[in-house]
């Protein structure tokens, strides 16, 4: 194999440019600071509302409906509504909201229940936890815009 041309004369070539970076920093600083917040939020809500062994995980399952809510109205409002700021959406969605919402922990949730012996439980949480987010999304959405629609006309 030989070496590119510019190689060959003793002259390097040029580095990749670090713009990339430059431009996706703020990004990554937005959504990491917005899920520190989201995450905080969770883990006080799970402090106040611990779930006992083998008990239904309430607190998981309604942090994850009403995160998943309030996502439906903040994309209804950045997508429809305001020339919301590039860092906006990264930091209230992936990252508040992201944080907020704990798709992991309903999974060890699951598991927890299923071995607690409540297979069926596990089950229920499954099946209820994916309808009713699903439907805070709808709902929450469809609420904004119906709101939003009335304060235009």
């Amino acid at each position: 194999m030989t070496a590119p041309e510019a190689e060959t004369r003793g002259v390097r070539p040029a580095p990749a440019r670090r713009t990339e970076w430059r431009t996706q920093a703020p990004v990554v600083a937005a959504v990491a600071a917005g899920g520190a917040l989201g995450a905080t939020a969770r883990y006080a809500l799970a402090l106040a509302f611990p779930t006992p062994a083998g008990g239904f995980p309430w607190a998981t399952f309604w942090t994850n409906v009403s995160g998943c809510a309030a996502m439906g109205v903040l994309m209804v409002f950045v997508t429809e509504v305001w020339a919301a700021h590039r860092l906006l959406r990264p930091f209230l969605g992936t990252g508040v909201l992201g944080g907020f919402t704990t798709f992991s922990t309903y999974a060890v949730d699951i598991r927890g229940l299923v071995d607690a012996g409540r297979p069926g439980a596990g089950l229920a949480y499954l099946a209820a936890t994916l309808c009713a987010a699903l439907a805070a999304v709808w709902l929450a959405s469809a609420a904004a815009r119906r709101l939003l629609t009335g304060r235009r006309a």
